[in-house]
């Protein structure tokens, strides 16, 4: 007869121990450790009971039946060029992001604009039907096409997929469901894999496509175990400053398509907006000044225009502060060695703010020239040409390495109506300006 028995599990990695310790001896988690109900039962040869199930008979794979299925257009561009074109049938996609950032809004919209053509189902452990119905008389969405299920049970909810031929299933969220098999508590290791699993399989079989809400940790990663990631076909993270206007939702996973594409949003009374012209949007407000210059990015295949801005101050303590919003703050102090070290620059008794206007996060090596010449043109406090636009990543002995993609980058800026650029010297075009080190080109743009 089996017996009943506990283990701890960790929810951040799903390593299992027999005791509560403080610390996951797998992952170094603190306080992580959390106790479920497991069933034992008498073990067989390789540690479990004969299923004596009939072997299978596999296919040969250039003998498989290929069937084209046509991406669904959600209704907003920005979501489907982060999608790849739209979302594909049977998809199973997962949805992250602070708390407060605008992924409820974000699906509602969708299922609003999707349900004019097709079936939806909305699936709410987390509000009420009435508390759904307020949010969408408030975005002003059209919610007849929607069809609404407040319910935490994934094998009911599974089952409905199964008869309800939807064309996209919306899950808010994953760490609210639960399987009836597991004693666990929703939002637990193993709840939250076996959800997923069970509603991935119902996508799979009956092509809904199924976007999944997941919640983050306080460190900004997906809460649950990693394997959760590793189920579903798309994985997309909305992101930005809680309280600034600007939205990026980005591309980590897709099993369809590019996973370096971004689409931009702007927060309004209505929702999730998109911008048509992000780069635009982000240098509306610019005040050219001393410590602003204006940097080239590249999000997947779009080229963006963002101001970064630096202050310099000299430091009230024995060690100088560094601080980064919108940039890897590590990459900052490389980049403010190289400028003491290369381009003799006495940063060593100030303190130094870097910001990356417009909420969004830049994480592309070709920032590094326009994180530079913010930081001189504050500290010289000369201001950097307003007609100028920078890109370059920097090295360690200083000197700037190619970019890909110039073409694009200086075909934004001159949209925009900016004259000049600076960039790698080795793969320079006929308009702009080449350098090949830190100190060159702070000393033709500063001097």
């Amino acid at each position: 007869m089996a017996k009943a028995t506990t283990q701890f599990v960790c929810q951040s990695c799903g390593a299992q121990f027999s005791r509560w310790t403080g610390r996951c001896e797998q992952c170094g988690t603190w306080n992580s450790l959390i106790e479920e109900a497991v069933e034992r039962t008498p073990a067989g040869f390789g540690g479990r009971k004969s299923s004596g199930a009939a072997p299978l008979t596999p296919q040969q794979l250039d003998k498989v039946e290929r069937k084209k299925l046509p991406r669904i257009p959600s209704g907003i561009g920005e979501v489907d060029q982060v999608l790849g074109g739209g979302i594909v049938p049977g998809a199973v996609m997962l949805l992250s992001g602070d708390p407060g950032i605008g992924k409820s809004t974000l699906v509602l919209q969708i299922a609003a604009l999707l349900g004019q053509q097709k079936k939806v189902l909305y699936v709410s452990g987390e509000e009420s039907a009435t508390q759904i119905k307020l949010r969408a008389e408030r975005l002003g969405v059209e919610a007849s096409g929607i069809d609404l299920l407040i319910a935490t049970n994934a094998d009911a909810i599974a089952a409905t997929v199964a008869v309800g031929e939807y064309a996209l299933v919306i899950i808010d969220s994953i760490q609210t469901m639960v399987v009836e098999s597991l004693t666990g508590s929703p939002g637990t290791v193993g709840q939250i894999t076996a959800s997923a699993q069970l509603l991935t399989a119902a996508a799979k079989r009956h092509n809904a496509a199924t976007l999944i809400i997941g919640h983050v940790t306080k460190e900004g990663n997906i809460a649950g175990p990693k394997i959760l990631e590793h189920l579903v076909d798309v994985v997309l993270y909305l992101e930005g400053d809680r309280y600034g206007s600007f939205k990026a939702l980005r591309g980590i996973k897709n099993r369809f398509g590019s996973t370096s594409e971004v689409g931009i949003f702007e927060m309004a009374e209505a929702g999730l907006v998109p911008v048509a012209n992000p780069s635009e949007a982000l240098l509306a407000e610019r005040r050219p000044g001393a410590g602003s210059t204006v940097l080239a990015t590249l999000e997947g295949s779009r080229p963006l225009l963002v101001e970064v801005q630096a202050l310099t101050s000299p430091t009230s303590f024995g060690y100088p502060k560094r601080a980064a919003v919108g940039f890897d703050l590590n990459r900052l102090n490389l980049l403010v060695a190289v400028l003491s070290k290369r381009a003799n620059l006495d940063l060593s008794n100030q303190d130094i703010y870097v910001n990356i206007v417009g909420g969004l996060r830049v994480n592309e090596p070709a920032a590094d020239v326009a994180i530079i010449l913010s930081i001189a043109s504050a500290f010289r406090n000369k201001a950097v040409p307003a007609d100028l636009v920078a890109f370059g990543e920097v090295g360690l002995s200083g000197e700037i390495r190619s970019v890909s993609q110039v073409g694009k980058r200086l075909a934004e800026a001159k949209r925009l109506g900016l004259k000049r650029a600076v960039g790698p010297q080795h793969g320079a075009v006929a308009d702009m300006i080449g350098v090949g080190s830190v100190a060159e080109a702070i000393k033709l743009i500063l001097s």
